[in-house]
């Protein structure tokens, strides 16, 4: 890694380390105290572009994965200081795994052993809102919950010119996190997995952040939404643990 690279990595860090204690989360329809309470172990489904909202509230322990390309090394610091162990892997636009195969396989065995993982299921080149099969596949292979979460700072800057129209919260600020989730049978098949994944994080965007939604590859099947599904409630200040 250039000496660069490094320096504008842990930079970085020191910035989301500033968001973790200084921004607060209001979290809705969270299913994970249920999850913690029944003893289940679970994966994140983020999207790419909130992944310094979502890292900056990491519980230390949380695997997270990240590529193989020069986004995954300026984020390596960042995983560092939150305590937030990393494993590496992505597949090329041509297909071919660039370590993909045996980071799913790290990812399963951990949350398999009862620890949480955290992936950002669009990356790491999109298109944004098109999710990959990586996540189906921990998902399938653990038979844990997949719990998908999008977030919106209350204020932000975004890189429009982005892919993912990557975002960075600004310090103080509040973030609203909005779940739902995903669980495997034993008659899923990944790609019905990475369907319900891929429209659970669509639906969840369009309803609470319609106007980055708006920037999202059309889905391969229609979001199923339910228009009389009633508001989620709320709760302060519990951080939205993945990374």
């Amino acid at each position: 890694m250039k000496l660069s690279t490094r320096i504008l990595g842990w930079a970085i860090a020191a910035f989301v380390v500033t968001l973790r204690w200084t921004c607060r989360v209001r979290c809705h329809n969270d299913p994970r105290p249920e999850l913690d309470a029944a003893g289940e172990s679970y994966v994140h489904a983020i999207l790419h572009a909130h992944q310094i909202a979502i890292g900056s509230k990491a519980v230390p322990g949380t695997m997270a994965m990240a590529s193989q390309s020069a986004d995954g090394q300026l984020l390596a610091p960042t995983f560092r200081a939150l305590g937030v162990p990393l494993v590496r892997g992505s597949s090329a636009r041509d297909g071919r795994a660039r370590g993909g195969v045996a980071a799913i396989d790290q990812m399963a065995e951990h949350v398999g052993a009862g620890g949480l993982g955290v992936i950002a299921v669009d990356g790491p080149r999109g298109p944004r809102g098109r999710v990959r099969k990586g996540v189906a596949k921990v998902g399938v292979k653990t038979g844990c919950p997949i719990v998908c979460v999008i977030i919106r700072p209350s204020r932000r800057l975004v890189i429009r010119k982005a892919w993912d129209r990557f975002q960075t919260p600004l310090p103080l600020c509040r973030y609203d996190a909005y779940f739902d989730v995903v669980r495997p049978t034993a008659d899923d098949s990944v790609e019905s997995v990475r369907r319900r994944v891929e429209q659970k994080l669509n639906a969840l965007e369009a309803r609470w952040d319609p106007q980055e939604a708006a920037h999202s590859a059309p889905p391969r099947e229609a979001a199923s939404t339910d228009p009389a599904a009633p508001k989620p409630s709320s709760t302060d200040d519990r951080d939205a643990h993945a990374a």
